[in-house]
């Protein structure tokens, strides 16, 4: 068959083996150039008895696969290779390397992060609209169970713990009872079990994840917020994650002081800061936001949520060019919003009047995410996921796109035609006229919505650190300090450019 997602290259269709069932850790050596797949597989076998059947797949698991990845290199130079029908010429970039995050990202493996959590499961009845907080892991496990299997299916081989906003501080902030009645510690421990046990069930790494929290935005001390991380990072070493993550930080100076947190652990540690091309809240520019954070120990750095993928990727840009300029190395890493948000402000879709509950008209088609991808992958990010809004179909259109690179594609796509071509199966003619790349790559959906703007008006109130409405508390928010804030919102949209 031909593929139009490989530019029309002849390819087989992702079928099992008429022998065994199809394997995630499938590869198969096919001839190409001065190749012959005869000798390739002798190298193979004689690496030792490696598990090459007579179509020429190598079956079983990522770990049994890789005893025999250093003798297929050597194979391989003879030519081209091709995995589940995909055809590839470098397979030295780094398909199936295993190991952790800096052996996969080092070896040039396309690796695949999960999606949104917190508005994925507000919209599920799961999570709370305001605090944000990730108690369903303890109150509702099987949800977070779920929602985190359906990523993994969708591509993903990197599993966050649903940990975002689960620091001590924020679990008591305005209000919030989680703190008191369950724990942070039970929390954080609650989300690290999920993680690893869907995780066992594919090839994914594990990553235990802070992110910024009221006690910075409060103006406590550098060793006030650093323990506040430890916290988290305690639990973390408890349940032997692969590595950390710090992300969602306006602020460099208290990403920083997660970064050197966490790398206390001995664990590989990446870094995304939610901000734009502006940089972050008090004016640190990309560039030497990512300079400053590797210089705190991270090993990738990069952008989350807040802004959409073109954006984002602007700002990743921006900080690979300062890496560069300061001589210092790190891998990549982009995980944008899934909502189109060209006219949001330096704070990002936060800003936004439709935030939370009005984004839907926004939402990224899995195409838009297609051509995210792409670009991330061509700008040199190799750690490639995405935020808030983000569901399991955004990520199977990642893995998808980069299918070629990475040499297979994810469970999930069984049941999803490239480019749209399981449309040719409805009964409709016109629908069937859809089922092609050309189609949906050129479309400019349509809203639906006669009388709404295509461009909202940003907030922009310029709140940020070391302002008084910032200061966080215990306890829950007055009907009086409400009202003060309906009168300043009245005022503020009225006055903002």
């Amino acid at each position: 068959m031909t593929s139009p997602a490989l530019g029309g290259a002849r390819t087989r269709d992702f079928a099992a083996s008429p022998r065994q069932p199809r394997q995630k850790g499938a590869l198969r050596v096919l001839p190409a150039g001065n190749g012959e797949p005869g000798a390739r597989a002798s190298l193979l076998r004689g690496s030792g008895s490696a598990p090459l059947g007579s179509d020429g797949f190598i079956y079983g698991p990522r770990a049994y696969v890789n005893r025999f990845i250093d003798s297929f290199r050597i194979a391989s130079t003879c030519g081209g290779w091709e995995q589940n029908g995909l055809l590839k010429s470098r397979p030295s970039e780094g398909v199936f390397v295993g190991g952790g995050i800096l052996e996969r990202l080092d070896a040039g493996e396309v690796v695949i992060g999960d999606g949104g959590f917190v508005i994925a499961l507000e919209k599920r009845g799961y999570v709370k609209a305001g605090p944000w907080t990730p108690e369903a892991a303890v109150e509702h496990p099987e949800a977070v169970r779920q929602l985190h299997r359906e990523f993994l299916r969708a591509g993903s081989n990197v599993l966050q713990t649903f940990t975002f906003y689960a620091s001590e501080d924020k679990l008591e902030n305005r209000g919030n009872y989680v703190a008191a009645k369950i724990s942070g510690q039970k929390v954080n421990e609650a989300a690290c079990d999920i993680a690893k046990e869907v995780a066992k069930e594919g090839d994914a790494l594990v990553a235990g994840g802070v992110s910024q929290t009221p006690s910075y935005l409060s103006g406590k001390s550098e060793a006030e917020v650093k323990t506040i991380f430890r916290k988290q990072l305690d639990v973390f070493k408890k349940k032997d994650v692969d590595f950390l993550i710090a992300e969602y930080f306006e602020h460099v100076e208290e990403a920083a002081w997660a970064a050197e947190t966490l790398k206390e652990s001995g664990k590989p540690v990446a870094v995304t800061m939610c901000i734009g091309p502006e940089g972050d809240m008090h004016g640190v520019l990309p560039g030497e936001c990512a300079v400053r954070l590797v210089k705190a120990g991270a090993s990738i750095v990069g952008v989350n949520c807040h802004f959409d993928p073109e954006t984002s990727l602007r700002t990743v840009k921006l900080m690979k060019e300062g890496l560069q300029a300061a001589k210092l190395k790190a891998h990549l890493m982009s995980q944008p919003l899934a909502f189109h948000t060209p006219d949001c402000g330096k704070q990002g879709f936060i800003d936004l009047p439709e935030f939370p509950f009005a984004l839907e008209p926004r939402i990224l088609s899995r195409w838009d995410v297609h051509k995210y991808a792409r670009e991330a992958y061509n700008l040199g990010i190799r750690f490639i996921g995405g935020c808030c809004g983000f569901e399991p179909y955004h990520i199977r259109a990642i893995a998808e796109e980069l299918a070629p690179e990475r040499g297979f594609l994810p469970q999930a796509s069984e049941k999803h035609g490239s480019w749209g071509n399981g449309l040719s199966m409805h009964t409709k003619p016109w629908i069937r006229a859809r089922a092609r790349k050309e189609y949906w790559e050129n479309l400019l959906p349509a809203s639906g919505r006669p009388y709404c703007p295509s461009l909202s008006k940003p907030d922009g109130w310029g709140v940020t650190k070391g302002d008084a409405e910032l200061m966080q508390q215990k306890e829950a928010t007055s009907e009086d300090q409400l009202k003060e804030l309906f009168k300043k919102q009245t005022f503020k949209s009225s006055t903002t450019p």
